[in-house]
């Protein structure tokens, strides 16, 4: 009997808001690993620091995931690069925009939206396109798609949203043997959540209401997209496996 591995040398990658926060995390895990990678975010300044700190040669492609056809074009020098994509990760995303329904602004709820689940799809749907059998489409969602809080509505229909695009992709990709699955995060003390750490009262509010009593750090972040991008996962796919401490539990 085969025994399946998490080696992850030669893979080639895509990941996108990999400028900072758990983007930044994952390019440096991938890397360690020696996976060949896309890094992807709008801002070239950022992707470039995030480069010189590699040990690999990624490839840097600047623009915005929600342009029509961008996704398309990061796939293409993949492919020019690389001759294919194996894993596609669609962790671009903005900030929870802390409000009332009532309070929110329109044009910040179709902002969250478009770029939390719209730009989502237009990744995954380029992934799609361009993936052999085999292929790994990893969607960074979050805990809040599963227990929404009061304040967060945008967040949390975009996150949501986009663990239901997980299930119907991969029930459509199945039978092409390409994996969609979705990590929910809980609280990190990097990246989006950063900004929430650093109120004291809402920090010991979430501590409490997580099992480990804890906030995440940037350590507990990899290994879950690791082992989803790996040939040890290929039988896990349509899911959305939380990587909260237990918050989703209390």
């Amino acid at each position: 009997m085969a025994i399946t591995n998490s080696d992850l040398s030669g893979r080639r990658v895509v990941i996108t808001g990999a400028g900072r926060g758990l983007g930044r995390v994952l390019a440096t895990a991938f890397d360690a690993a020696g996976a060949h990678l896309a890094l992807v975010a709008r801002s070239e300044q950022a992707l470039t620091k995030v480069a010189s700190s590699l040990s690999g040669d990624p490839l840097i492609c600047a623009g915005d995931v929600r342009a029509d056809g961008f996704n398309e074009t990061v796939a293409d020098q993949m492919i020019e690069r690389f001759g294919g994509i194996d894993v596609w990760i669609c962790n671009a995303g903005v900030s929870p925009e802390v409000a009332a329904v009532e309070q929110t602004d329109p044009a910040v709820w179709r902002d969250i939206i478009d770029v939390n689940l719209t730009g989502t799809f237009l990744g995954a749907r380029a992934a799609a396109k361009a993936m052999d059998a085999g292929g790994r489409i990893i969607v960074t969602g979050s805990v809040v798609g599963i227990r929404p809080r009061g304040g967060l509505a945008a967040y949390a229909a975009s996150k949501s949203g986009s663990h239901a695009l997980v299930q119907a992709m991969a029930q459509e990709l199945g039978p092409r043997q390409i994996t969609v699955n979705a990590v929910a995060l809980g609280w990190f003390d990097t990246g989006l959540g950063a900004h929430w750490h650093r109120d004291s009262e809402r920090e010991d509010d979430i501590a409490q209401h997580t099992a480990l009593g804890r906030w995440g750090t940037p350590e507990d972040l990899p290994g879950i997209y690791l082992f989803l991008a790996s040939a040890a996962s290929a039988y896990v796919t349509g899911s959305t496996i939380a990587v909260d401490g237990g918050y989703s539990l209390l």
